[in-house]
């Protein structure tokens, strides 16, 4: 299992010098995206970006969300982390997937919570990003109700392609839009 540490000679994260400014939306990467996309039964989240390599993003806990009643699933906090982990890739202007997530479950979220979440980078190493992230109830400084530590992988486009069903992929790299073309296959769990 890889861990979670970054190894010695892990460097510092770099944001790319054309991310999005602080504070500015980051928009949906790929609009058919159950974290970030236009989608009925998806999280809605929406993120912007932070200082340094890291990102802010919003998610309001639905009905629609619960696991027990009146309270937020474990697995789809758990998508509202690796999704808003994933964002960061935006500003280091990398394609990467998740390849591990550990999440820590701090309190209950019920439903109807505004949840805030933070995520940042905080080393690589070769083709390894190292993350972490928190979910706070209410408010940035609400209460802690999730946190999470991530590693995602660098790959290639290739990466999709090869593996994603054809009429979407087909789909994505027919859009004119070469920004969102681009950002369809910055981030995949």
């Amino acid at each position: 299992m890889t861990g979670l540490t970054p190894p010695e000679g892990a460097t510092e994260p770099v944001r790319h010098p054309d991310a999005p400014a602080p504070g500015e939306p980051l928009g949906a990467h790929y609009d058919q995206c159950f974290g970030c996309g236009d989608q009925s039964r998806g999280l809605g989240l929406s993120a912007r970006a932070g200082e340094g390599v890291s990102v802010t993003a919003d998610f309001t806990v639905g009905a629609g969300h619960q696991g027990a009643p009146g309270l937020a699933h474990g697995g789809v906090l758990a998508a509202a982390l690796d999704e808003t982990l994933g964002s960061l890739n935006w500003l280091q202007r990398v394609i990467a997937v998740t390849g591990r997530l550990e999440t820590d479950f701090v309190r209950p979220v019920p439903v109807g919570t505004e949840l805030h979440l933070e995520a940042r980078v905080t080393a690589v190493h070769g083709r390894k990003i190292y993350c972490s992230a928190a979910g706070r109830i209410g408010s940035p400084d609400g209460p802690l109700a999730l946190r999470a530590q991530a590693l995602f992988i660098e790959v290639r486009v290739d990466h999709f392609i090869e593996n994603g069903r054809a009429e979407e992929i087909d789909a994505a790299l027919a859009d004119p839009d070469q920004v969102k073309l681009a950002r369809a296959f910055e981030v995949n769990p």
